[in-house]
């Protein structure tokens, strides 16, 4: 990565996230899949993470910048794996421990203050522990997992060596 300049670094991390992000809109709106409050919080990491990287394709800093960037890539990513994980632990534990299935994203966040919807969205609902699509075998969020892990790896070899400008 070392010869890569950190720009294209970036901007290429933004398209992943698009992508991802068109990839997941599409699942919802052509396919009929429902995303549950957690699919929702990880497309909220995957758009923060787009952001960082689009702002630092963008603003194309010196090595300090890069680092700094390369940092916020990881934490952002890294939130976003904490929250594939926390699904992925829903979806392993067995049906007499899933927890009950809840409302959906759009009643809660008529009814709740945000707060409280993004601590229920944390938390998970039987919805979230359902399995309705593999690819390899890998649900969606173990692909989300796999993205978020290789994004926090990219974020962190961008905060040790920042690459060209």
């Amino acid at each position: 990565m070392e010869r890569l300049n950190r720009r294209l670094v970036f901007f290429l991390v933004f398209v992943v996230c698009a992508g991802l992000l068109a990839t997941a809109f599409y699942m919802e709106h052509v396919q009929g899949l429902e995303p549950c409050p957690l699919c929702w919080m990880q497309r909220f990491a995957f758009m923060a993470v787009g952001l960082v990287s689009l702002v630092a394709a963008l603003h194309n800093p010196g090595p300090l910048g890069g680092r700094i960037y390369g940092l916020s890539l990881a934490v952002t990513a890294g939130g976003g794996l904490g929250l594939a994980g926390r699904q992925l632990w829903l979806q392993s534990l067995p049906a007499d421990q899933v927890p009950a299935c809840g409302p959906s994203v759009d009643y809660m966040l008529e009814v709740f203050p945000l707060g409280e919807v993004l601590a229920m969205a944390i938390r998970g609902t039987g919805d979230c522990a359902e399995v309705v699509w593999r690819f390899l075998g890998l649900s969606i969020p173990g692909w989300t997992a796999l993205f978020f892990g290789v994004l926090v790896i990219v974020g962190l070899v961008m905060l040790v060596r920042p690459g060209q400008r």
